[in-house]
């Protein structure tokens, strides 16, 4: 029987979530294999965490120089005020630009970090101009290039 939403993970699911968050592609046999599991088991398990919402999708994360666009940058974004209508369509506006890769709604001096991949410095130029500094309700924005990226431990990591 699948747990409720809100009940707390066991090891058995913190276990199938450390091994799916570096290999998200994994065979259930595998993964069952792998944690000492029956197949049934490991494929009902997988399929309650996607239930409860806990593993929100599975995504092919590209490597983004070698599809043309070898620029990153995070692109600070202030507002003039900050109504939660306002702020709510600018965040989905802001979303729904191409090549915006991540969008965080912050706290502090900026209200939004906007992370981008693009094929030069005009595109870059043409993201700021074009589909954020268009919208009223911003303030102003500042451009930092990405010199590097790398992932973190992650959450489950021991």
């Amino acid at each position: 029987m699948p747990k409720p939403p809100g009940s707390p993970l066991d090891e058995t699911d913190l276990a199938l979530l450390a091994v799916l968050t570096r290999e998200a592609d994994i065979t259930n046999k595998a993964l069952a294999h792998r944690l000492n599991l029956a197949e049934s088991t490991c494929a009902h398990r997988v399929r309650a965490l996607r239930e409860r919402g806990i593993i929100r999708d599975t995504r092919i994360r590209l490597d983004e120089a070698s599809v043309g666009y070898p620029l990153q940058a995070i692109i600070k974004v202030r507002l003039a005020n900050h109504t939660g209508p306002t702020v709510t369509a600018l965040f989905d506006a802001l979303a729904s630009v191409p090549r915006v890769l991540q969008v965080f709604h912050v706290a502090g001096v900026d209200d939004f970090l906007v992370h981008v991949a693009v094929e030069d410095a005009t595109a870059l130029r043409d993201i700021v101009l074009e589909h954020i500094t268009v919208h009223p309700v911003v303030r102003g924005t500042e451009t930092q290039l990405v010199f590097e990226l790398r992932d973190g431990a992650g959450l489950l990591a021991r």
